[in-house]
């Protein structure tokens, strides 16, 4: 066998191994685009990295669409925080161009990715992909947005922007939520203000005195917190991990779904966690309590 035959089947069988990782109807197109595949095909550390992250998300929200599409309606996603609509764009490639109806709006504040991310819709024909340039938190009050959305996603949307997307979701009677929350930097300034009035209160501050503490507990509490919230709100809400830690350090999955039953026990717990560590005054009025 000549050399360059021995390197073209090496290359060959680097392209099949390639494609044992996707999902079947993906586009390879889609996916050079995004830079998660090379020219030649090929995945690299990081991109598979993101490319699994996506596809370990994508198996969560699929049956909500499935359940959601029946009887012919026409599902509605928001995906906030979208950066590079990377969720979007395969959420609409593998289940939304198949099904001919519903619509994606990613929401971005960055211009230049919502351009970017509009020219590639087009140049695909991904005729009912939208993208927004504002921020999460703008979005609610965007009059020219649908009333109601039935799902809304929110994949390492930074800090207080998957808080954004939790109102945004509420104000919308979003069916069903799906959050991965990142960068939970709030609490823990707000920690961090009140050390060592805490110190003084209560030997459980302990937990929170050495900085790097401080940050993790924050960062735990933030999304206890906001479990708390969309139970209290209706929904039901399930915590997993999204992909194996060496993937991402960022890895907390919120899974809500909209059944109408309040919990009242989960708002109280929410006022008394706000009060044992000082955050009511904070973030009192953010979970619908008054500071």
């Amino acid at each position: 066998m000549s050399r360059a035959q021995s390197k073209a089947d090496a290359a060959e069988a680097a392209r099949a191994a390639v494609l044992a990782e996707l999902r079947p109807g993906q586009s390879i197109e889609l996916l050079q685009e995004l830079h998660i595949l090379t020219r030649e095909g090929r995945l690299n550390q990081d991109s598979r990295r993101k490319l699994k992250q996506v596809y370990h998300l994508y198996q969560f929200i699929e049956p909500l669409l499935q359940e959601l599409s029946r009887d012919g309606h026409a599902p509605l996603l928001a995906d906030h925080g979208a950066g590079k609509s990377y969720l979007g764009f395969i959420l609409y490639d593998l289940f939304f161009r198949q099904l001919g109806r519903g619509e994606i709006y990613g929401i971005e504040w960055r211009a230049e990715l919502v351009q970017r991310s509009r020219e590639l819709a087009a140049r695909l024909g991904f005729e009912r992909m939208r993208f927004l340039d504002m921020a999460v938190a703008d979005a609610a009050a965007q009059a020219d947005l649908p009333e109601r959305f039935d799902i809304v996603t929110a994949l390492h949307a930074c800090d207080t922007a998957t808080d954004d997307a939790i109102a945004f979701g509420l104000q919308k009677q979003a069916r069903a939520m799906v959050l991965v929350p990142c960068c939970q930097a709030e609490v823990a300034a707000s920690l961090r203000q009140t050390k060592a009035l805490s110190l003084s209160r209560t030997p459980l501050a302990e937990l929170w005195r050495h900085p790097i503490h401080t940050r993790e507990l924050g960062s735990q509490i933030t999304n206890v917190l906001r479990c708390l919230h969309l139970e209290a709100s209706g929904y039901q809400v399930t915590v997993t991990e999204l992909v194996g830690w060496e993937h991402s350090l960022k890895n907390e999955l919120i899974l809500a779904r909209y059944t109408g039953q309040k919990k009242h026990s989960a708002r109280e717990r929410l006022a008394a966690i706000l009060a044992e560590f000082g955050l009511t005054q904070a973030l009192g009025p953010r979970f619908g309590l008054q500071a």
